[in-house]
């Protein structure tokens, strides 16, 4: 014998009016579909919103932390460094967050310091040469680590480090010092 669609009637609550009507029976579904798409869409909605936070605002702010999770246990690297001058570059600062090692172009990943090429006022230039005196000692002061981040390479080629020594970032010294900024993705202005 085939089933029959029909939906078994019950009567229906009285109203104010005194209806006595009767009407169809509604079905619910069983099961754990409908908490289950809730679910997928509320982690759906999480990833979503964290990749769009990484991707435009916390990416800067996590690569100096990230970096450091991976960052080596023993400092390796060492070299004596200069200023950089028009000659071949080697070892040599640039400014406050780039500088060349073992003939690659290394921007500071965690900070962003005053610029000198050109500096927009007098103190910017002025505090864009405390920053790369700076950092030219912190280089010269013994052996120290570079880490990944986020990102291998900026768009001018330059290789994205975080710079460590002891697990610290010379970065964070800058920064301690007023020499320097945490990079959140954007340049600040250093005037006025």
């Amino acid at each position: 014998m085939a089933k029959s669609n029909v939906v078994p009637l019950r009567p229906r609550r009285k109203s104010g009016r005194g209806s006595d009507r009767y009407r169809p029976q509604r079905k619910f579904r069983t099961g754990q579909n409908g908490p289950r798409k809730s679910l997928m869409a509320v982690i759906s909605a999480i990833i979503i919103g964290a990749g769009g936070w990484f991707a435009f605002a916390g990416a800067g702010d996590l690569s100096g932390i990230l970096a450091l999770a991976k960052a080596p246990t023993t400092d390796t690297s060492q070299a004596t460094f200069s200023l950089c001058g028009e000659s071949v570059r080697m070892n040599c600062v640039v400014d406050g967050d780039t500088f060349w090692f073992g003939g690659e172009k290394i921007r500071i990943a965690d900070i962003d310091t005053p610029e000198l090429s050109p500096p927009r006022c007098e103190a910017e230039r002025i505090k864009g040469e405390a920053a790369k005196a700076r950092l030219l000692a912190l280089l010269n002061a013994g052996k120290f680590s570079l880490s990944v981040g986020l990102r291998d390479e900026d768009k001018y080629g330059r290789k994205l480090r975080t710079v460590t020594r002891e697990g610290r970032s010379l970065g964070d010294r800058l920064i301690d010092e007023g020499l320097a900024r945490r990079w959140d993705g954007a340049r600040h202005g250093w005037c006025g």
